[in-house]
Parts: C-alpha cells; structure tokens; sequence
C-alpha cells in the first residue's frame, strides 16, 4: 500500500470511529453515568407517568408530585387486605398462593400510601427514632415507592410487624419472598447487600415494589439494587 493510500486509510478510521462515539445510544451513556449520591433533595423523578411504574426511579433525591394517584387501584384481595394497583393484583394473588403452599404465609402490612398518608407516616418515625434515623427508615413523603401503588410491605401470617424481628429476612416467609418474589414480578427494593449505600434506605426485608415479571427477571439477572438498575435503565433526565 502506498504512503498516499496508508494516509487514507487511517484518515477514514479515524472519521469512522468519531462518529460511532457520537451516535451512542442514550442508554450507553446512562449507563455510565455515576449513580447519584443519597442527597436529601426534591427533584421530580424521572419516568413517571403512570404506566412507567416498572422505572419510576424514587429515592431521597427523586419524587412524584403531591398530586400522584394511581387511577387503577384496587383491593389486594390476599391476607392484611389494603390496595394496590390493577396491573399487580393478578402476580400479587399468585405470589401468596405459591407462599402458602411453601408453607411460607404471607401478610400485607402497608400496600398504597397517599402522599398525605406518606407525611404522616414519616412524621410519626421521626417522634419514634429522631430525623436523622427516620429518613433512613422512611421515605419523605412524595419519595416513598408505597405512592406508585405498586409497593408492599409484608411479614409472616399472624405474625408481628417484620421490622420488630431481629431479621424478618431470616424467617421461612422472608427467605422465601427474597428466593421466589421476582419469579412473580416483584423485587426487593433494599436488599442487604447495598442498604444504605447503594440505596439509600436502611436493609428492609420486607419492602418489596411490583416492576413486572420481565423487569424483575433483569434486575435478578443483573446482581444490582432496583436502585441502580432504575438509574442505569432510565430514560428520562
């Protein structure tokens, strides 16, 4: 090859490899993007229209507007009652069953909270703990996942309240919600393993966020925190 063609050559490659930087997709670059640090901030989340609840991103950052309820919601229909929204309730209902027939019964404690539920609800942890320590264990209201309606908390039927176990995690019904809840679209939203650094929250084995069958696969397959696989698979901002 001549010098002249050499030039060319590498002249053409250069140009080449520019533009395909250029045109990277934005979930490449969402993907790069550094996972926000845990501040105590109100800014509108990203992907939060009603039918995004698979993405919605909420934390102590993220929020929905006051004016946020779902229009679907409906009974949860299994033990501990309260609501949930329409596109849950089916993988919600199956869920428990296949709990029971592990042997493992499950209960709701909290499902929906309004944003008017949320503040009393923070309100009353802050009396209980102090500030510092509630805003580890309860999300601001606007910045709780209960508000997207497809949010549960749940312990062991008849039980106690599963945050006054040593490790709710660690009972037949907690081992088994973390072992089988994705199968049916649910995902741990604080697990051991990142709370609170990746997530923000205290470790609450109990708190589980309905994405969908096919997004719960992913984030399971992902080994990362809802958290980060919401930031990483965004689309807003």
């Amino acid at each position: 090859m001549s010098t002249r063609s050499r030039l060319a050559a590498g002249l053409f490659a250069a140009a080449f490899f520019s533009s395909t930087a250029i045109i990277a997709s934005p979930r490449d670059a969402a993907a790069a993007s550094p996972l926000p640090t845990c501040a105590y901030r109100d800014v509108l989340a990203p992907d939060a229209g009603y039918g995004q609840y698979p993405y919605t991103l909420l934390d102590t950052t993220f929020k929905l507007r006051r004016t946020y309820a779902p229009p679907d919601l409906r009974a949860a229909g299994v033990a501990g009652g309260g609501q949930i929204r329409s596109v849950a309730v089916k993988d919600l209902r199956a869920m428990f069953a296949a709990a029971d027939k592990a042997a493992a019964p499950l209960a709701v404690v909290s499902s929906y909270r309004s944003y008017a539920r949320q503040t009393s609800t923070f309100a009353y942890w802050v009396r209980v703990e102090g500030y510092q320590k509630a805003r580890l264990s309860s999300a601001r209201a606007g910045h709780s996942e209960h508000q997207l309606g497809t949010a549960i908390d749940v312990t062991s039927l008849h039980g106690r309240d599963p945050w006054l176990y040593d490790d709710w995690g660690k009972t037949k019904a907690g081992s088994w919600m973390r072992t089988h809840a994705w199968i049916y679209g649910f995902v741990l939203s604080y697990p051991k393993t990142s709370s609170p650094s990746r997530t923000c929250y205290k470790y609450e084995p109990w708190h589980f966020r309905f994405v969908g069958r096919a997004t719960a696969k992913a984030i399971q397959d992902s080994h990362l925190s809802p958290r980060e696989w919401f930031w990483r698979n965004r689309k807003g901002i």
